[in-house]
C-alpha cells in the first residue's frame, strides 16, 4: 500500500473548495483535510473519504460510498467517513454537493463538543481533620501584632513547619 502523495491531496483540496479554503496536513500516514480548522476530510489507503453525521451517512451510501474502517486490537472500527462518490472525483462542480454536506457534518460534530472549560480558582476546602473542630472567625484572632513577636520565634516556626 502506497502512502498518498502531496499532489492527490492538493488534487482534493481543489475538489473541496465550495466548503472554503481547505488545508491538507499529513496525519498518521494519510492526510486530513480541513477548512476553518474543521476536519471535513481524510485521505487513506489511496482514496478520499468524506466526513459524515447520522443524517447524511444513508445518502452517502446510496451515491455508492463506502465507510471509512480500519483494524484495531482485531476488531474493525468505523468512524464517521464514508469515500466520495466515484464521479464527483472528477470536478469540483460535481463535488460540491457533497463536500458541503462534510462540511454539514463537521459543524454539527463541532457544535457538539463540550467547550473547553478555563481553569478556575478553587475555593479552599475543609480538612478532614478539622471537620468537627469549629472554625475561628476573624474576631477570635491574637490581637498581638506580628511586629511585636520576636524575629527569631517567627524563623524558628517557619523552619520547622519545612
Amino acid at each position: 500500500m502506497a502512502a498518498p502523495t502531496r499532489e492527490f491531496a492538493d488534487y482534493c483540496c481543489e475538489l473541496l473548495a465550495a466548503a472554503g479554503p481547505c488545508t491538507a496536513r499529513r496525519m498518521f500516514g494519510g492526510w486530513g483535510i480541513a477548512t476553518g480548522g474543521l476536519n471535513i476530510a481524510i485521505i487513506a489507503f489511496e482514496q478520499l473519504f468524506l466526513k459524515v453525521h447520522p443524517g447524511t451517512q444513508a445518502r452517502f451510501a446510496a451515491a455508492g460510498g463506502a465507510p471509512f474502517l480500519y483494524e484495531a486490537r482485531g476488531k474493525t472500527m468505523q468512524l464517521g467517513y464514508f469515500t466520495a462518490p466515484a464521479d464527483a472525483m472528477e470536478s469540483p462542480a460535481q463535488m460540491a454537493p457533497w463536500a458541503r454536506l462534510a462540511l454539514e457534518a463537521a459543524l454539527l460534530a463541532a457544535s457538539k463538543k463540550p467547550q473547553a472549560r478555563t481553569q478556575r480558582s478553587r475555593p479552599a476546602t475543609k480538612s478532614i481533620a478539622n471537620r468537627d473542630r469549629p472554625t475561628p472567625s476573624r474576631s477570635t484572632a491574637p490581637t498581638t501584632p506580628r511586629a511585636a513577636k520576636p524575629a527569631l520565634a517567627r524563623a524558628r516556626r517557619k523552619s520547622a513547619r519545612g
